[in-house]
């Protein structure tokens, strides 16, 4: 691995900052105004009843088509991740690739601007590009952080990162707040509101990640092979899990991020239509409550991160996958259109959202060997993640059409906590002091 730089701290700050550009996408887009607005323009805006959409032949549900669109879109980001990591590492222009799925990303946000029931499928095809150029642009993101920060710098830079997206995230969405919630105030519609929304999350996503595009470093080409080809990606897939079977702490804790991940992301993608279309929460209070996540997030990504110093990355992480165990229960009891009760799961939610992606990250990076391969290591961490939320989304869908209820789909979810809870304890099982504390 290359030396670490002099100026680390400019560029931990340059680093997080894409935290801070990128996170208006999962906020708005992903969380909120986007899910909201996809509801009330493909329902009859009845609560009690299931909405339906006939789109390409199909006749599917609304919020399960949502969920399946995401799906696609995972597994696009998985098939595509291995082979882009392995010539950013062999080029070293990580760089390069970061800077064009994050302009993908963004632009895509701005053509939501024109999405609306006229036109569906455009709806869902930007929805798509939206989240595979931020997810994409994730992984040659996340692997410069063993490269600009120490072992011991490892969890504190990575949680500064989430605290960064949190108060970037929250600072846009109170502005798409305004223009949704007082759409009179500016002689607007609500729908155009959010559409407006979706152009200002475009924006500010690539406008900000021009700071960490000009002080990150380009990246350091591998030795031995001037260039590797697309193909040569999967190669490098099979060489890291070559790797990993000698690694068996990492191997066991990446088993245990499968099942515990799947968990983690299909609530944080289902939950505001789970909140809107079974819950019946008004789309006002749903904002609020996603506000109060977000929030409550950069206090739980802090104070996580502190506790791992004093119990150990992984007791950490158990802690967090037993919350998240009690709020997939919590949340299939929770009575319809308790706002008060939504958001006080709201507040466990954000809690340990924030800490367990921050810490997993962090994580991972210490468990990994020294190496120049940096992306291909993270790609392999990527397609993990993307595989298990492509399996969480479709599972949570399937549950949902066949019992015509997300809050069985909701519970179904305990399962995958519960095997990630029990890998991460065998996880834990193997490590010596340095993970522990």
């Amino acid at each position: 691995m290359q030396a670490l730089p002099n100026n680390r701290k400019s560029l931990h700050r340059a680093w997080a900052m894409y935290d801070w550009a990128n996170s208006a996408y999962n906020l708005v887009i992903t969380s909120t105004i986007f899910p909201a607005y996809y509801e009330s323009i493909t329902g009859d805006g009845v609560d009690t009843t299931n909405d339906y959409v006939n789109i390409f032949g199909f006749h599917l549900l609304n919020t399960a088509l949502y969920n399946y669109s995401l799906a696609i879109a995972f597994i696009i980001v998985a098939l595509m991740s291995p082979l882009l990591s392995s010539v950013a590492d062999s080029k070293g222009n990580k760089k390069s690739f970061m800077r064009f799925f994050a302009t993908m990303g963004s632009l895509a946000c701005m053509g939501l601007y024109f999405f609306d029931k006229e036109n569906l499928w455009l709806g869902l095809l930007m929805s798509i590009i939206a989240c595979v150029g931020f997810w994409s642009s994730l992984v040659f993101y996340n692997s410069y952080l063993p490269e600009i920060a120490t072992y011991d710098e490892r969890d504190k830079v990575s949680a500064t990162g989430f605290v960064y997206g949190y108060i970037g995230s929250v600072l846009l969405q109170i502005i798409c707040f305004v223009f949704v919630l007082k759409n009179d105030l500016f002689h607007i519609t609500k729908g155009y509101a959010s559409q407006l929304s979706f152009l200002l999350v475009g924006i500010w996503w690539i406008g900000f990640t021009q700071i960490p595009l000009k002080k990150l470093p380009k990246g350091t080409p591998s030795k031995g092979n001037p260039y590797k080809g697309f193909h040569q990606g999967y190669f490098e897939l099979h060489k890291v899990w070559q790797q990993l079977k000698h690694i068996h702490k990492l191997k066991r804790f990446l088993f245990s991020f499968f099942f515990y991940n799947m968990g983690v992301q299909t609530v944080m993608l289902a939950a505001t239509l789970y909140g809107k279309s079974e819950l019946g929460i008004p789309t006002e209070n749903l904002i609020i409550a996603i506000l109060l996540i977000q929030i409550i997030a950069i206090f739980g990504a802090w104070l996580l991160s502190k506790l791992s110093t004093v119990i150990g990355n992984i007791p950490t992480l158990m802690t967090c996958v037993l919350i998240w165990i009690f709020i997939c229960i919590w949340g299939y009891y929770i009575p319809a259109k308790n706002v008060n009760a939504f958001y006080l799961l709201a507040s466990v939610v954000g809690f340990v959202m924030g800490g367990i992606q921050s810490l997993s990250r962090s994580t991972y990076s210490k468990l990994m060997p020294e190496t120049h391969d940096t992306t291909s290591f993270f790609s392999f961490y990527d397609v993990t993640e993307k595989i298990a939320i492509v399996i969480g989304m479709f599972s949570f869908g399937a549950i949902q059409e066949i019992t015509q209820s997300q809050r069985t789909s909701v519970l179904a979810l305990v399962v995958f906590f519960v095997v990630g809870f029990i890998m991460l304890f065998m996880t834990h099982k193997t490590l010596d002091n340095r993970i522990e504390g």
